[in-house]
């Protein structure tokens, strides 16, 4: 009995330290896309309607007010934060506006650059719809990875960067430009605009290699037609030409990253495939939890999406049953779902690994030989002790 009390207590403390190590591996997030994980970036913009102000949105967040998440709780950014140990990344231009009162902001503890309404490619309707696309996010990010370098020594800096994560979604608002743009559709065919999304997303996730980032959880775009907005444009069914969009770009996307990887020195990456873990909700609601796949939880008219979800809204009693909450965003209930299939799998919604996995590689990668060393002389020592 005491041997094998001994070698639980060993098995435990080697279980408890890789787990150490892998928090203390990532040191940050960096958050780059859309108003699925902007946390208030858009409330500093003042050219814009897109913000996520009014009552009925954070309803279910910790503060129960409106915390500039498109959602009536948290949202993607604040869950991965969870699932890695750390707070949530800061919206950039927060921090932006504290360094004009404080010169010694930092950066090393994470920043979210997402923008409500941003896209790869800078959108349709900047003046109604101002938002902060994905370029000029890498752009604040480049100004960002500048300012740190005379905080600190470069190679501390790239260090930092190397073991953190870069959590990337974008895209979703591109499909739905081409979809509001006979312009965009004169100009390409549907094969040419996702072929054209991902070189173009390619030429960014370059500028942020080239600063530092090693490590991406990427993901791809969801059943976008089957959002209660587009759903209008098809008597309440799934637009297909859109969802359709969505699986072509996320091939192209899947084989972009397959190819960069190939290309490019200790990159490693997580594909996350939304529109599958999606569309499973939206198939099999009942054994998730659901009961309303159509409607929006917040919002008026048919289906709760011909008007956005403002005060004078509808809003439903249980949010836990719906799966989005206003016209174009899920709730939080689903949102945590997507999370936890992105940090922990299985294999048909991530590629080549999940979130967890990536992090368990990279710490492989960054074990000193010392440290390892000690971390296998305790698993002998545990094997030992339980086979005498």
């Amino acid at each position: 009995m005491m041997r094998l009390r001994t070698s639980f207590l060993f098995i435990s403390f080697f279980i408890l330290s890789l787990g150490f190590l892998e928090a203390q591996k990532v040191p940050a997030v960096y958050v780059f896309g859309d108003s699925l994980v902007d946390v208030g970036n858009n409330n500093y913009l003042n050219d814009t309607f897109a913000k996520a102000i009014f009552p009925y949105y954070g309803i279910d967040f910790p503060t129960k007010k409106p915390a500039g998440r498109f959602c009536n709780g948290k949202n993607a950014a604040d869950l991965i934060a969870e699932k890695v140990g750390l707070a949530t990344s800061p919206p950039y231009l927060s921090l932006a506006s504290s360094k004009v009162k404080n010169k010694n902001v930092s950066f090393l503890s994470g920043v979210n650059f997402a923008s409500g309404g941003a896209g790869i490619f800078k959108g349709i309707d900047p003046n109604y719809m101002r938002s902060i696309h994905l370029t000029e996010q890498v752009d604040y990010y480049s100004q960002m990875y500048e300012e740190s370098t005379k905080q600190i020594e470069v190679s501390t800096l790239q260090k930092h960067l190397s073991e953190s994560i870069f959590f990337v979604v974008i895209g979703n608002n591109d499909i739905f430009d081409y979809f509001n743009s006979k312009d965009l559709q004169k100009k390409n065919t549907p094969q040419q605009f996702v072929k054209s999304m991902a070189s173009s997303l390619k030429v960014q996730l370059q500028r942020l290699y080239k600063k530092g980032a090693r490590r991406f959880e990427i993901a791809g775009v969801a059943a976008i037609g089957c959002c209660p907005t587009l759903r209008l444009k098809n008597k309440t069914e799934c637009f297909s030409e859109a969802n359709l969009l969505s699986v072509n770009y996320n091939e192209n996307l899947h084989s972009m990253l397959k190819k960069w990887q190939l290309e490019s020195k200790n990159l490693s990456y997580s594909y996350f495939d939304t529109y599958a873990a999606i569309q499973d909700l939206i198939q099999n609601p009942t054994s998730h939890g659901f009961v309303d796949v159509k409607a929006a939880c917040c919002g008026i008219g048919e289906l709760n999406a011909e008007v956005p979800c403002l005060p004078s809204a509808n809003i439903c009693t249980n949010r836990q049953d719906h799966i989005f909450w206003d016209s174009v965003h899920p709730t939080e209930a689903v949102t945590r779902i997507i999370v936890d299939r992105l940090y922990n799998g299985p294999s048909q919604y991530t590629s080549p690994v999940n979130m967890k996995e990536l992090l368990h590689v990279s710490i492989a990668k960054s074990l000193s030989p010392f440290t390892f060393f000690i971390l296998l002389s305790l698993l002998v020592t545990c094997y030992q002790t339980k086979t005498n």
